[in-house]
């Protein structure tokens, strides 16, 4: 495929007369009758409360510039790799869906994109993708026709009309949105020149604020890493040609994104290990490994020191630590090569956290200004480990399903996992983790409609009365994730 051959597979289901797009009024709601009446009472008594996103990966450029989307398949396509990914598995190479090639390939025009996007159109049921673009699609942009071959090149013409409307510009969907607070990922050089844009305009009055993303300055393994540090540098001011030095430039250029609204950071490490070592001895440990003089397991071990020290400057400066772990990133080395990464082929792994929390919760797990949300891939854990862990440690909160279990079925697995143990109120509300702007409120929207019908059923079975359900359902949209993440 992408390491080699470039034939685009068509797609293999006719296309019959364009269909109705019209999603259900009750979808994801229970099939039970009675439950699903209480489903319905609950999920409208939290429909519109405003959408609060802790963390995703919008671009603070778009509302910055507030400049229009130029076509649907830029919207709606080239940046969601859970829509990329897919198509990829269907034979579509990544440069036919708008990716950069690093091999020269042209790129698709997006006419193209989006005629591919919806002759596969059908590869989408059953899939939490196919839920959030038609309600993207039909809620958001007004569309009423199902995406198909037939219908591709005339919901292209549509959309391009009515991307060029006033009210589809970025900050106008943010308004629309009922969006009270977006949180994006950044790079710790980052000078947040968008942030702070945002914040001296008079004319906005959304809150968009930072994250601390350290990833690339603490993965010692990594053959950028010399490259990255430099890079701190320069963004610090701080020499980070020691471990001292390494750590001061992390530390100030977290007080600069604290000084810019940052509440959290985020950590995508392997696993979830740390290590705390005494200072002399990670110092000889980082000079063995920026020489090259270090074994493989050394590089390791510094990469999880390094993630202990952000855990140690939390409890000191008080930004949320997110641990997102558990990824094999770059799964297939020919995409990574031609395409870079974040381009769909990240693959989840099993992961351990009872021990490999164990010395971080050993030290901060009750300190009274340390604070971590812990998400998983490995569902695995929910029960056996991380619903007990969040149902001992005050600092240690439940992270929503996440990426690959940002799905319903996964959505309710987790509440009939965790809530027995935790409760609800030790996990942190939803998270969307989303790149597509107009998924924000299809996604926000899914998880109401599941967490309605799991309370429901509850409710129906006489586990809770529906007043709690009800206010737990607003805490875990509005108290829970501004608690969690200290919005």
């Amino acid at each position: 495929m992408d390491g080699g051959t470039t034939s685009t597979a068509p797609a293999d289901a006719p296309n019959a007369s364009p269909a109705p797009l019209s999603p259900h009024p009750d979808r994801l709601l229970p099939s039970d009758p009675a439950q699903r009446a209480i489903a319905r009472r609950l999920y409208e008594s939290v429909r519109d409360l405003p959408l609060l996103s802790p963390h995703g990966h919008v671009d603070p450029a778009t509302l910055a510039a507030d400049d229009p989307f130029p076509d649907p398949a830029a919207l709606l396509v080239t940046p969601d790799h859970y829509v990329t990914r897919l198509l990829h598995a269907h034979g579509v190479p990544l440069h036919e869906l708008g990716l950069p090639d690093r091999d020269g390939a042209p790129v698709a025009p997006p006419r193209e994109v989006w005629r591919a996007f919806c002759s596969h159109w059908h590869h989408f049921l059953g899939t939490a993708s196919r839920q959030w673009i038609e309600s993207e699609l039909h809620d958001v942009l007004g569309v009423r026709v199902q995406p198909s071959a037939a219908t591709a090149d005339a919901l292209y013409d549509e959309l391009v009309a009515k991307l060029a409307e006033p009210g589809m510009r970025p900050r106008a969907l943010y308004e629309s949105f009922n969006l009270e607070v977006l949180a994006t990922t950044d790079d710790p050089a980052d000078d947040l020149r968008h942030h702070r844009a945002l914040a001296a305009d008079p004319s906005w009055s959304g809150r968009v604020i930072p994250t601390f993303r350290p990833d690339r300055y603490l993965d010692a393994t990594s053959s950028d890493w010399p490259a990255a540090l430099d890079r701190l540098a320069e963004a610090s001011g701080i020499d980070t040609g020691s471990y001292q030095g390494l750590v001061r430039a992390l530390e100030a250029r977290r007080d600069f994104f604290r000084e810019n609204g940052a509440t959290a950071t985020d950590h995508s490490a392997p696993d979830p290990e740390m290590a705390f070592l005494p200072e002399a001895d990670a110092a000889r440990l980082f000079d063995a490994v920026r020489k090259g003089e270090a074994a493989p397991e050394g590089a390791r071990l510094l990469s999880r020191q390094l993630l202990g020290e952000n855990a140690r400057m939390a409890a000191e400066d008080g930004l949320v630590m997110a641990l997102h772990t558990g990824s094999c990133r770059n799964h297939h080395t020919p995409t990574f090569a031609r395409y870079g990464p974040d381009t769909g082929h990240d693959i989840p792994t099993s992961t351990e956290f009872t021990r490999a929390l164990r010395p971080m919760l050993e030290r901060f797990g009750t300190h009274p200004r340390f604070q971590a949300v812990v998400f998983t891939l490995d569902e695995t854990t929910f029960s056996r480990e991380l619903a007990p862990l969040a149902g001992f440690y005050p600092a240690m909160y439940l992270g929503a399903p996440w990426w690959f279990l940002d799905a319903p079925r996964a959505m309710r697995r987790f509440r009939d996992a965790v809530t027995e143990t935790a409760g609800f109120h030790r996990t942190s509300g939803f998270i969307d983790d989303t790149r597509g702007f107009c998924s924000i409120p299809a996604r926000h929207d899914t998880a109401r409609r599941v967490d309605a019908g799991h309370l429901a059923g509850l409710v129906a079975e006489h586990v809770l009365s529906e007043e709690d359900a009800a206010q737990v359902l607003r805490d875990l949209n509005d108290s829970l994730p501004r608690k969690a993440f200290r919005l």
